[in-house]
C-alpha cells in the first residue's frame, strides 16, 4: 500500500519583517526558539528578546553555560545574555560572510560561507576546532542547511546553488563517504535550510517555492508544508511544532507576510539544538 502524501499549512507565529530570516533552533536553556535576521544583524528569541548585533549574523547557536555562539560576517563570535558581543575567530575572506551554522551531536560548531552580493568567489563548509582554529572541510557553491541523523552517523548538507542535499558518513567530526544524495529540481525551488526529525527524515525549506518538504532518508517525499511567503529559508522543531523562517530581501513588492516567522503542528518531533561546547 502506497502511503498518502500529507499536506499541511503553516500560520503566522510572529511578524518581524525579516530581511533574511534564517537558522531557527530550539534553545532548550531559554525554552524558546532562537533565529536570526542575517542582513539586519539581529538575533530574535520567541521569548520576546531581540539582540542588535551590529554585523551580519547567519546563526546563533546556544552555548554551554549560557549565551550563544554566533556565525557572523567575519567568522565566529560569542554573545552574552547582557548583549556583549566578543569576537572569537575571524576566518572569512573579504567579499564573503558566514551563512547557516549548527552544532553536531558532540557540540562541535559548523558554519558555511557564501559570497556577499555578486562576488565571484567559492563558498565553503567549515568546522570550528579547539584553539580556536577552523578547518575548511568542503568547497561549495552556496553553503546552507545542516543536520545530523538521530544516531549521529550521517551529516546532511545542502548546497543551494547545485540544488543537492548530500548525506555524508560522519564520525567524531570527520566526514566519510557519501551515503545519499537528494537533488531538487530548480523549477521546484532552491534548497535552503533544513532540519532532521526523530525519525531521521529531512525537512527542507525551499526558497522561491513557499514550501517546506519532508523527505525520508531514501529521498521519498511524504509531506509538504505550504507557507504563505515565497522565500522560505529554514525550519526547526520546538516539540511537535515546526517553525519556519522566511525572507523579504530582493522582492520588488514584498507582501505583508514576507519575512514573517511561521509555525505548524506536525505528527513528529526533534530534540533541541545541541549546545556549542566552549573551547
Amino acid at each position: 500500500m502506497i502511503a498518502r502524501m500529507r499536506e499541511l499549512t503553516a500560520e503566522v507565529a510572529a511578524r518581524p519583517e525579516a530581511l533574511l530570516g534564517e537558522a531557527p533552533l530550539w534553545d532548550a536553556a531559554h525554552d524558546c526558539l532562537v533565529w536570526t535576521d542575517i542582513l539586519a544583524g539581529r538575533v530574535h528569541l520567541t521569548s520576546g528578546r531581540t539582540y542588535e548585533v551590529g554585523t551580519e549574523v547567519g546563526a546563533a547557536l546556544p552555548a554551554e553555560g549560557g549565551g550563544w555562539l554566533l556565525a557572523v560576517r567575519d567568522g565566529f563570535a560569542t554573545l552574552d545574555e547582557d548583549g556583549t558581543l566578543t569576537p572569537l575567530l575571524d576566518f572569512v575572506p573579504a567579499g564573503m560572510r558566514c551563512n547557516d551554522a549548527k552544532c553536531d551531536p558532540a557540540g562541535r560548531a559548523w558554519a558555511g560561507t557564501v559570497a556577499r552580493g555578486e562576488q565571484p568567489v567559492t563558498g565553503g563548509l567549515h568546522r570550528l576546532d579547539p584553539g580556536p582554529g577552523v578547518t575548511r572541510v568542503l568547497d561549495t557553491g552556496l553553503a546552507n542547511g545542516l543536520g545530523w541523523s538521530p544516531d549521529g552517523g550521517t551529516m546532511w548538507f545542502a548546497d543551494t546553488l547545485t540544488g543537492v542535499i548530500t548525506g555524508y558518513g560522519y564520525d567524531d567530526g570527520e566526514l566519510g563517504p557519501v551515503r545519499a544524495r537528494l537533488a531538487i529540481d530548480r523549477e521546484e525551488g532552491w534548497p535552503d535550510g533544513l532540519c532532521v526529525d526523530a525519525d531521521g527524515c529531512l525537512w527542507i525549506g525551499l526558497w522561491g517555492a513557499g514550501q517546506v518538504r519532508r523527505h525520508t532518508p531514501d529521498g521519498r517525499l511524504d509531506t509538504v508544508v505550504r507557507v504563505p511567503a515565497s522565500r522560505v529559508t529554514s525550519c526547526a522543531f520546538v516539540g511537535s511544532a515546526l517553525y519556519v523562517t522566511t525572507a523579504r530581501v530582493g522582492l520588488a513588492d514584498p507582501g505583508p507576510l514576507d519575512g514573517a516567522l511561521f509555525a505548524v503542528e506536525t505528527a513528529t518531533q526533534a530534540p533541541p539544538a545541541t549546545p556549542w561546547r566552549r573551547l
